[in-house]
């Protein structure tokens, strides 16, 4: 062991002299040198380390959604609503477009509209479920100017007034029921505003009541308001669009000014020279599409104006 310790203290004190001579002629500093001269460098409290990516933000996938453009065709669901309709699409109906269809009356239309808008016989009437409004003679019934046959029960979907898609329904003659569902559907298409599409049944057949809540119908087996004649109404063959903004007119032949205006209460709709939602007159779609299906138009009689009223002979 002895023999190891002379010549490793020789090997210390010539790597001791050899550092200082390298000193002297390079100029170099120890680390302890470095950090006397850089104290805010060499004694800094160490920073945690600054991340090489952005703050995640919110930026569009490589395959964003689309925007979708609305189309030209107005959607066909309609808006949820207590209405339900007596009947629905079956194998016997017509179909037209999704949501317009015109069939055979079913048991269960027979059943709503007999005694209310389709006369029954007095022997039959006591027997109903429903109180019969429209009773007539059984000699009067077998005469009757239209059958079950010949009317049509429709389905159609319409835009009310506060713009929302309704389903509505209609009693026609099957004479026009192609013509009429033809001309609701293009109103439909460019969203004609109608408030309402209901059986004048719902009203218990009372043509006024239905105009008072500006309800549009077509069947109702009764004469002309104020006559004794039969109405075309009570073959099918008429429709009232919109009936409150739209009234029926007799005109005092007088001269004392005591016209007959029905519905009560559009009194303010009589004069046509104004401007007013709802009215039809020559420039309205409605008036335009039943003229172009070979309908008679009651706003242009003379003795009477009925601006509602549109009308064709069912061949």
């Amino acid at each position: 062991m002895k023999k190891w310790i002379q010549p490793l203290g020789f090997l210390l004190i010539l790597i001791i002299f050899c550092s200082v001579i390298a000193r002297k002629f390079s100029g170099s500093e120890t680390l302890s040198d470095y950090a006397e001269k850089n104290p805010e460098i060499a004694y800094a409290t160490a920073q945690p380390k600054e991340s090489a990516l952005p703050e995640a933000t919110a930026s569009p996938t490589a395959d964003p959604t689309p925007t979708v453009e609305p189309t030209s065709e107005p959607s066909a669901e309609p808006s949820p609503s207590s209405f339900i309709p007596l009947a629905e699409e079956s194998e016997d109906s017509v179909h037209f477009q999704d949501g317009f269809f015109y069939q055979p009356l079913t048991d269960l239309v027979i059943a709503r509209i007999t005694g209310i808008s389709y006369p029954v016989s007095e022997t039959i009437a006591p027997a109903l479920s429903l109180d019969a409004v429209n009773v007539m003679p059984e000699d009067e019934i077998e005469t009757l100017a239209i059958s079950y046959d010949d009317l049509r029960y429709m389905n159609v979907l319409y835009y009310d007034f506060d713009g929302k898609v309704q389903t509505g329904e209609l009693i026609c003659n099957k004479g026009i029921a192609q013509d009429l569902v033809e001309i609701f559907y293009e109103l439909y298409l460019n969203e004609y505003q109608i408030e309402k599409i209901r059986l004048i049944d719902e009203y218990g057949g009372d043509d006024t009541s239905s105009m008072e809540d500006n309800n549009t119908s077509c069947f109702n087996y009764r004469v002309v308001d104020g006559t004794g004649s039969l109405s075309k109404h009570a073959i099918g063959c008429a429709i009232d669009i919109n009936p409150f903004y739209n009234p029926y007119i007799v005109f005092d032949k007088t001269g004392s000014g005591n016209d007959y205006i029905s519905p009560e209460g559009s009194e303010i709709y009589v004069d046509r020279s104004q401007n007013f939602p709802y009215k039809i007159d020559e420039n309205d779609l409605c008036y335009k599409l039943f003229k172009e299906h070979g309908f008679t138009w009651g706003g242009n009689w003379n003795s009477c104006k009925d601006y509602q009223h549109f009308q064709k002979t069912a061949y």
